[in-house]
């Protein structure tokens, strides 16, 4: 079972990678199973604007300033807070679905060794700033969260790939067809 952590800058087309790959293996017949190593953090939000009278009322919907906030406090409080129920989430996949791609879309630097412990490849998804900046603007970002948050300082390890998304889509598109293929191989 092939396992994938995709990482980069906020803006730099992770979660677009993971949909696309997803799309990509569904095609080819296998299946793929996406762990959120932030999901905690997705839950804690939804809980803070709905207790603010602010519910969300879309899933994707991503306050940085708080993520990186409640990142920080996780950890902090307890350094397995993110890494324990996602190893967890890792090992219930691998029984469930044995022949499964795994895919992590939201690598952190201070997740790295759980990860690479789990027996994930790291793969890095760069972009330059300009056109991330456009895409976190795009996004509809409650906030936009702080590039230079010790959260998204990018893992110092040697990737296993790198994938450049500074191109048109159709470009982006292409990188990954050939990274699914190699997974799939």
């Amino acid at each position: 079972m092939p396992k994938i952590a995709l990482y980069g800058l906020p803006g730099a087309g992770k979660s677009t990678a993971a949909q696309l790959l997803t799309q990509e293996l569904a095609s080819e017949g296998v299946e793929v199973v996406r762990l959120r190593l932030a999901q905690p953090l997705y839950e804690a939000q939804r809980a803070i604007y709905a207790i603010a009278g602010r519910p969300l009322t879309d899933e994707t919907q991503q306050d940085g300033r708080l993520l990186n906030l409640l990142g920080t406090q996780m950890r902090r409080i307890n350094p397995d807070a993110l890494t324990g129920p996602f190893t967890f989430r890792v090992r219930q996949a691998e029984a469930e679905s044995p022949k499964a791609v795994l895919l992590c879309d939201d690598l952190r630097a201070p997740d790295v060794e759980t990860v690479i412990r789990l027996g994930f490849r790291l793969v890095e998804i760069n972009a330059p700033a300009a056109l991330r900046q456009s895409r976190r603007q795009a996004r509809g970002d409650l906030s936009a969260g702080d590039e230079n948050h010790p959260t998204e300082a990018p893992p110092a390890v040697e990737p296993w790939r790198r994938i450049d998304n500074a191109g048109d889509l159709a470009e982006y598109r292409e990188r990954l067809l050939a990274l699914a293929r190699e997974l799939i191989a």
